[in-house]
């Protein structure tokens, strides 16, 4: 390992320090907001529940009516949610549905299955306590309480939260705008013919997928031809209506790895190489702007797996932070191996791996970076320190897909 290369968490504090949020907030309703990032706190205007009511089908009704089981009472008035009734005088029950309000002077709902039907009357078989079954007034969410954090990453659950207190639309963060592009002279668009030493251009697929997934409007650039020429006039055209450039591929020590010096060239190449496997050539800088801005550049090398790996760990929390996200790191989870793995690296390693059914993680057989179909295969990332060998039963650091694909 030379001196040159940054460990894993090194790289991406340097990253994320130079990530700001994007502005100024756009307005969405709910319809649409799922996935953004939320730019301001959200308070509730209103109690939810707005009044007490009734968690099952049954009779409302007094407790001390019920003196003991077996009770006889008149049942008075029909309540269905929505639809509030009158104040329940002393000795009677209203039937009450799910949803339904409380009517004044009642305690507790019995539900219907502990009563019996007595003609105009119902017939208590349980002695209710105050209190049963009823939904407490605010019990889920009191008048001015915050419900959403600014800088949270809203989920269909969250959007029904807003809804549930009367908000139709949100106040979020804009989309970062990234052009994506790719690099190399044998790279064949899917659905052309494939001429002797060509490959099938994968990658932009990928991470143009990945990217939308966390929230990027996505512009793909298509393939720059292996040229530094080329390669200076798509990142200078890239950088003019972008926020970020994210090239895949030229980003090594090759004779035709043209990116670096193109960066170089343009703008500023503030990091590259990564203390990591696979994902070791990953490139970070800026792109100068005609108005004197700049966009920012990531650079992914171009094995499909090291492609797919530094875009989630690196892409996601940069485009994130770029949208004011809190919450920038995947969940984790430490469980035991099902597989032996005795060759330890001088690099932090992460390795494609899949739950086993039995609560374990086993590797892929072929962890070469090349190898697209094992995170097709794979479900998570052991995330591997660096000069660490284990056998089946250690545990290891699993990142499942699910954490870093949104």
């Amino acid at each position: 390992m030379t001196a040159e290369l940054l460990d894993v968490d090194s790289a991406l504090r340097q990253m994320l320090g130079a990530a700001r949020p994007l502005g100024p907030a756009r307005t969405l309703p709910l319809q649409q907001a799922c996935g953004s990032v939320l730019a301001t706190t959200l308070r509730s205007p209103i109690d939810v529940p707005g009044r007490d009511n009734s968690q099952m089908d049954g009779y409302a009704l007094r407790c001390a009516d019920v003196a003991s089981p077996g009770a006889r009472l008149p049942v008075t008035q029909r309540i269905a949610a929505g639809h509030p009734g009158t104040a329940l005088g002393a000795g009677e029950a209203a039937r009450i549905f799910t949803g339904a309000a409380i009517p004044d002077g009642a305690d507790a709902v019995v539900p219907q299955e502990q009563c019996e039907a007595d003609g105009d009357a119902v017939r208590v078989l349980v002695q209710p306590r105050a209190s049963d079954w009823i939904r407490r007034r605010g019990s889920d969410v009191a008048a001015g309480q915050i419900v959403l954090d600014i800088g949270h990453r809203l989920r269909a659950q969250d959007v029904a939260q807003a809804a549930s207190i009367g908000v139709a639309e949100l106040a979020v963060a804009p989309r970062p705008r990234v052009a994506l592009l790719s690099t190399g002279d044998e790279l064949v668009k899917p659905g052309e013919p494939l001429p002797p030493g060509a490959i099938y251009d994968s990658n932009r697929y990928l991470l143009g997928a990945m990217l939308r997934g966390y929230g990027c409007a996505v512009s793909d650039l298509g393939q720059v031809p292996d040229r530094l020429d080329a390669t200076i006039d798509a990142l200078r055209a890239a950088a003019q209506e972008h926020d970020l450039i994210v090239s895949c591929g030229g980003v090594s020590v090759g004779g035709e790895d043209h990116v670096k010096p193109a960066l170089r060239a343009l703008g500023e190449l503030t990091m590259w190489q990564i203390a990591m496997k696979p994902g070791k050539p990953l490139a970070f800088g800026s792109v100068p702007r005609a108005d004197a801005t700049s966009a920012h550049f990531i650079g992914l090398p171009g094995n499909p797996v090291s492609s797919f790996v530094t875009c989630a760990l690196f892409v996601r929390p940069f485009v994130l932070a770029l949208q004011g996200a809190r919450a920038l790191q995947p969940s984790a989870m430490q469980l035991p191996s099902a597989s032996d793995w005795p060759r330890a690296d001088r690099r932090r390693e992460f390795l494609r791996a899949r739950l086993d059914g039995n609560g374990a993680v086993e590797l892929y057989p072929n962890q070469n970076s090349a190898v697209l179909s094992s995170v097709v295969w794979g479900d998570g990332l052991i995330d591997n320190p660096p000069g660490r060998a284990f056998v089946r039963g250690d545990l290891v650091r699993f990142i499942p897909f699910d954490a870093l694909l949104r």
